[in-house]
């Protein structure tokens, strides 16, 4: 555990906050205490707003986590570009039953691979049968991250080393979670209109809503203004490596983005509220499958759309997310099924070992009290 000084920021839109002694800063703290050196969270509604935080900046401060810290978000960036595929099929310009083969000819070709019989709704739904990546050095030790941060490596490569391994099932036959698909997502949205992934995030997603905090970093390794350093503990009981500074070029809409809770609530609420997706896309998108191969996610009764997760609430009905994880920071929140209530926390400090006890315990309950109109 990381013992560190709690602090709580509270902002209200409309009169609504959380007390220091609410629930939200209380599960902030518990997610402190399950191992996180930093946290940030925000839960928004149409009643407003309130932001809390929780540890500290950095190991050797006892300052708090800046307010506004821009995070690495990891694989909730697959939603972003699942909605830019999905805005692309409704311009038809994709469709969900092309196969990748007709639009990236040769791509997925190899060892089995075979991108005639994939389609793009199995690229977003994790039942492609790609294999993931595992080639990429940097994420196994401290030494082997320090020597390979700054490396470059584009989607295109991750996606040809994954052609270098065979399938791990056929496809359309299971659910299998592989960033290979969203590396070839990146791809498609590439070739169909003609310019970069990141171009059309800006022009679709982060423009339109205004998310001045949220970028696709390319090749800048550093994160901008005041923010949380991120940390990793590579083995149980080992020392913490600092992984704040790194090139994710490789990792674009599968795990790339920087961002806030203030910008990932306020994506969600725009998605569940219809301001980006058509309803027929929206209701593709929702269209689900059961998880297959990770108990804990199983056990939970997670289901997955086309970039969604969907989980039960306590209190009745879903919420959707989706949850993520980089060397050093984790992601986690969701939405309600009518977009009214939205909560994100961002957490620094992880390792393998923590990943449960961090999710289950923590992260788990504090996204349920919030969306279920425990935390005011």
């Amino acid at each position: 555990m990381v013992a560190s000084t709690a602090a709580a920021l509270l902002v209200s839109d409309a009169g609504a906050g959380v007390s220091p002694g609410g629930a939200l800063q209380r599960d902030a703290d518990a997610v402190r205490d399950a191992g996180a050196i930093g946290v940030l969270a925000e839960l928004r509604h149409d009643g407003g707003s309130a932001r809390v935080r929780s540890g500290r900046a950095a190991l050797g401060s006892d300052a708090p986590p800046p307010p506004r810290s821009p995070v690495r978000i990891g694989s909730a960036s697959k939603t972003f570009t699942a909605t830019l595929v999905l805005q692309l099929v409704g311009e038809g310009r994709i469709g969900l039953e092309d196969t990748v083969e007709s639009h990236l000819p040769g791509v997925v070709r190899g060892n089995g691979n075979d991108g005639r019989r994939i389609t793009v709704r199995r690229l977003l739904q994790h039942t492609s049968g790609l294999p993931q990546t595992f080639d990429l050095p940097g994420g196994e030790s401290e030494a082997e991250y320090t020597k390979h941060r700054f490396d470059f490596h584009s989607p295109r490569h991750a996606v040809d080393l994954a052609m270098k391994h065979p399938p791990s099932s056929r496809p359309g036959t299971g659910w299998e979670y592989s960033n290979t698909n969203y590396a070839l997502a990146v791809l498609l949205v590439e070739k169909v209109t003609g310019n970069t992934w990141d171009q059309e995030l800006s022009r679709r997603i982060t423009i339109p809503l205004a998310l001045t905090d949220t970028y696709a970093p390319g090749n800048t390794p550093y994160l901008p203004g005041a923010h949380m350093r991120s940390y990793r503990q590579f083995a149980e009981g080992g020392r913490w490596t600092d992984t704040t500074d790194r090139v994710v070029r490789h990792m674009d809409g599968e795990g790339s983005l920087v961002s806030t809770p203030s910008d990932v609530n306020r994506f969600l609420r725009a998605l569940l509220d219809g301001e980006l997706l058509r309803p027929a896309e929206l209701h593709e998108m929702q269209r689900t499958v059961k998880v297959t191969g990770q108990p804990m996610l199983e056990e939970l009764g997670m289901r997955y759309g086309l970039g969604l997760m969907r989980f039960d609430l306590s209190c009745g009905g879903h919420y959707w997310t989706h949850f993520g994880d980089v060397l050093g920071t984790s992601t986690r929140g969701g939405v309600t099924e009518d977009g009214d209530r939205a909560v994100t926390v961002a957490a620094t400090g992880n390792g393998d070992h923590l990943y449960e006890e961090m999710h289950r315990d923590a992260f788990v309950p504090m996204i349920d009290r919030a969306l279920c109109g425990a935390a005011e």
